[in-house]
C-alpha cells in the first residue's frame, strides 16, 4: 500500500556558487607579482587571442570531416582530412610557439594526432620529447623553487672575455646558476663534453656568418648540443628549428632526409636566423627571445610593457619559457666560459667534430654502406643523423659521412663491390599482412592512400593477408643534397629594417601576384610557388617579416602561368594539399607539360622520378588503358621513354 504523501514537506534549494577555477593562461605571461587573478569563464579576447581562437574553431572542424569520412568508409577523404587538419595544426604552432603551453591548443594537438596515428596504424610513441633538455625545462619552468638557496657563494671578479651580448647577472640568471651548478651539475658536465666535440664546428661557422661566437651557448638550452633532440611540438636538431622556420634557412625536410638534425647545417642556418633577427630588433636579447617566439608575440608582450624595446621590461609579460630563455643563456655561458669557477673541470675528454665524405648513389641501403665503411649502422647514423629511412635519398647522389679513420680507397672499394640487386628502384611491392590496413602500409613507405590507389588498379578499401600490392615510393630533394650547407640555401638572409634593392626577374619568367593571408610565412609562399625563401625576399626588397594583405611579387616559369595563377585564390588547404603531393614525389605539372601529337593520340615524354600511376591519373585515364595504348604489362617506364596518351 503507497504511504500517504506529506503535501507539508518543503526543502530549501542553496544556489550553487560561483566557483572560478584559479587558472593562469599561459599565452598572456603575466608576472608572479601580478598573483593568480580569478577569470571568468567568457571575457574579452584581444586580436591576437581571437585569431588563435578563430584558427583553433576551423581545425576542430577540418577535424569533424575527417571522422564523418570514416564513417561512410571513404578512406580518400578521410586521409585529405586527416592531414589538412594535422598540417593546420603544425601550421598554427609555427606561427606561434608559444601556443604549446595553451590548454586549448593541447586538447586540439592530441585530437588531431590521435587520428592521425589510428589511421595510420601508429602505436610507438612518435611524438614524446626526446633528450634531457625537455626534463630539465620542465623543472626551470615550474614554480617550484624549494632547491634554491638564498646563500649562493657567486664566484667574485669571474673574468669574462669583451662580448657582443650583454651578460647581465640579475636574480632570474642567479636562479640558473643555482640550478646548473647545485641541482643539476650532472646535466652541465654532460653539456660541456658535448662541447667538445661540436662547438669548435660550431664557432668557426659563427664567425664566417658574422654572429657573436657567444651565442653558441644557446644551442646548450635549446637541446644540450644533442642533434637527435627533438621536441613534442615537432621542432628537431641542435637548433630546435620548426620545419617552416628550417626552409626559410634552406634546411631540406622531406621523407628521406631532415636537415635539422645536421650539426654543421643546422649551426649554420642558426647563425643566420640569430643575426637576422638581431637586424631586426638591434639588440640580441629580444633577438634570442624572437628566436623561442612568434614576432607577434613579442610585440605584444613589449606592447602590454608600455612600448619600450627591451627584454626585461617585457620580461612580466612574456610566455613562462621565454621568461627562462635570455637568463637561461646568460647563466650557460657564464659557465662556459669559466667553468672552474663555477665547480666544473676547466677541460673535458673528447675529440672535435670531423668526417670524411664519399658520394654513393641514392637509394643505397645503410646496411650495405656501413659493411662498406667497416663500422654499424647506428654509427653511420650517428654520422648522417639528417637520415631518416632505410636508404639514402632516391635522385641524385648522396654525400655520406664516414670517420676519418676509416680509408676511403678501401671504402670506395668494397661500395663498388656491392651487388647490383641490392639496390632499390623507385617502387616496391608489398604482401599485405594480417592486420594492416591501407593507412598503415600508405605510411611504412612514406606514401598516401591516394598513391596506393593510384598505382593498383581497381584497389578496393578492403584488403585481404597475401594481397600484393604495387608501392610508389616518395620522391627525395629537388637538389643536390650538400654535404655541409643548407641544401636550399644560396646566400645569407638580410632582414635588416632597413628596405633592401630588389633583385631583377629571372629570364622566361612572368611576374604574378599573391597576396599574404593569415597564417603564411615566407617559407610558406615560397614553397607554393616552388622558389627558394631568398628569392621572394629579395624579388621584394623584404625581410622575413611580412604582414596580411601585402601584396608579394613572384616571378613563375612562363609555361607554368596558369598553374600559379591559381595560387592567390587557392585555400591553406589546398596551397597544403599540393605542396604534400610533390613532397611524396607526385608531379602535379604533368597534365599541363607540353605534349605532342600521334595522330589521334598525344604523347608524352617520361621524367625522372615519374609513375606510371601518376601519368595516368593526371591525364584522367585508366592505368590499365593506359598500359594498354603502350604494350606495358607491370610498372617499369623509364627517362625519356616516349608514351601515348588517348585524346579523350
Amino acid at each position: 500500500m503507497k504511504a500517504q504523501q506529506d503535501s507539508t514537506i518543503t526543502i530549501d534549494i542553496d544556489q550553487m556558487p560561483l566557483r572560478l577555477l584559479d587558472y593562469q593562461n599561459p599565452m598572456q605571461g603575466l608576472g608572479a607579482e601580478e598573483g593568480l587573478k580569478k577569470q571568468p569563464a567568457m571575457q574579452e579576447l584581444d586580436g591576437f587571442q581571437k585569431d588563435i581562437m578563430g584558427r583553433i574553431a576551423d581545425i576542430y572542424k577540418i577535424h569533424v570531416k575527417a571522422l564523418e569520412a570514416q564513417v561512410v568508409n571513404d578512406p580518400l577523404e578521410a586521409e585529405n582530412q586527416i592531414n589538412n587538419a594535422l598540417a593546420a595544426t603544425q601550421s598554427l604552432l609555427d606561427e606561434y610557439p608559444e601556443i604549446s603551453g595553451d590548454r586549448r591548443y593541447n586538447e586540439l594537438y592530441r585530437s588531431v594526432i590521435s587520428e592521425y596515428r589510428e589511421f595510420y596504424g601508429i602505436n610507438e610513441t612518435g611524438n614524446e620529447a626526446q633528450g634531457e633538455i625537455f626534463t630539465v625545462q620542465q623543472e626551470l619552468f615550474s614554480e617550484d623553487d624549494s632547491w634554491m638557496v638564498d646563500n649562493y657563494d657567486f664566484p667574485d671578479d669571474v673574468n669574462f672575455n669583451k662580448t657582443d651580448v650583454p651578460l647581465i647577472q640579475n636574480d632570474k640568471v642567479n636562479r640558473h646558476l643555482v640550478y646548473y651548478t647545485l641541482r643539476r651539475p650532472e646535466v652541465m658536465e654532460t653539456w660541456l663534453t658535448r662541447a667538445v666535440k661540436y662547438q669548435p664546428m660550431m664557432r668557426r661557422i659563427f664567425r664566417e656568418e658574422g654572429t657573436p661566437e657567444e651565442l653558441t651557448y644557446l644551442a646548450f638550452i635549446e637541446s644540450g648540443l644533442n642533434p637527435k633532440a627533438q621536441s613534442w611540438a615537432a621542432a628537431v636538431g641542435m637548433w630546435q628549428f620548426i620545419r617552416a622556420t628550417g626552409s626559410v634557412y634552406g634546411l631540406e625536410v622531406n621523407w628521406w632526409v631532415d636537415e635539422r638534425r645536421d650539426p654543421e647545417k643546422a649551426t649554420r642556418a642558426a647563425a643566420r636566423h640569430l643575426k637576422d633577427l638581431y637586424n631586426i630588433w638591434g639588440d640580441w636579447h629580444l633577438a634570442m627571445a624572437n628566436y623561442n617566439i612568434s614576432p607577434r608575440g613579442l610585440k605584444r608582450a613589449i606592447r602590454r610593457a608600455g612600448g619600450v624595446e627591451d627584454y626585461w621590461a617585457a620580461y612580466p609579460y612574456l610566455p613562462r619559457e621565454t621568461r627562462g630563455y635570455v637568463p637561461g643563456f646568460i647563466a650557460t655561458t657564464m659557465i662556459g666560459m669559466n667553468p672552474e669557477e663555477f665547480g666544473f673541470q676547466k677541460s673535458y675528454a673528447g675529440e672535435a667534430y670531423s668526417y670524411e665524405v664519399v658520394e654513393v648513389e641514392g637509394l643505397m641501403e645503410l646496411t650495405d654502406l656501413a659493411n662498406a665503411a667497416g663500422i654499424t649502422v647506428e654509427e653511420l647514423k650517428d654520422y648522417n643523423p639528417e637520415l631518416l629511412r632505410w636508404a639514402t635519398p632516391p635522385g641524385n647522389k648522396y654525400p655520406l659521412k664516414i670517420p676519418s679513420n676509416v680509408n676511403k680507397q678501401k671504402f670506395l672499394a668494397a661500395y663498388n663491390e656491392i651487388p647490383k640487386d641490392n639496390r632499390s628502384q623507385n617502387i616496391t611491392m608489398h604482401t599485405v599482412r594480417r592486420g594492416e590496413s591501407l593507412g598503415i602500409i600508405a605510411r611504412k613507405y612514406g606514401t598516401t592512400v591516394a598513391g596506393l590507389y593510384g598505382s593498383n588498379e581497381s584497389l578496393s578499401s578492403t584488403i585481404y593477408p597475401g594481397q600484393k600490392l604495387v608501392v610508389p615510393l616518395p620522391r627525395g630533394s629537388a637538389s643536390q643534397i650538400s654535404a655541409n650547407q643548407p641544401t636550399n640555401q644560396q646566400r645569407s638572409v638580410n632582414t635588416s629594417r632597413r628596405t633592401s634593392r630588389t633583385a631583377s626577374a629571372p629570364a622566361n619568367t612572368t611576374p604574378v601576384t599573391y597576396k599574404v593571408k593569415t597564417g603564411d610565412t615566407v617559407g610558406h609562399i615560397a614553397e607554393w610557388f616552388d622558389v627558394r625563401a631568398w628569392n621572394v625576399r629579395s624579388w621584394n626588397g623584404i625581410g622575413n617579416t611580412i604582414r596580411v594583405g601585402q601584396g608579394l611579387t613572384i616571378h613563375v616559369p612562363d609555361s607554368r602561368l596558369s598553374h600559379y595563377s591559381k595560387i592567390d585564390d587557392m585555400s591553406y588547404a589546398e596551397k597544403q594539399e599540393i605542396e604534400r603531393k610533390q613532397r611524396r614525389g607526385e608531379n602535379i605539372f604533368i597534365a599541363s607539360a607540353s605534349t605532342g601529337t600521334d595522330g589521334n593520340y598525344t604523347t608524352y615524354t617520361v621524367r625522372r622520378n615519374d609513375t606510371l600511376s601518376e601519368i595516368a591519373e593526371s591525364f584522367g585515364m585508366g592505368l590499365s588503358e593506359l598500359r594498354r595504348l603502350n604494350n606495358i604489362s607491370g610498372n617499369q617506364i623509364y627517362v625519356g621513354q616516349t608514351l601515348r596518351i588517348s585524346a579523350n
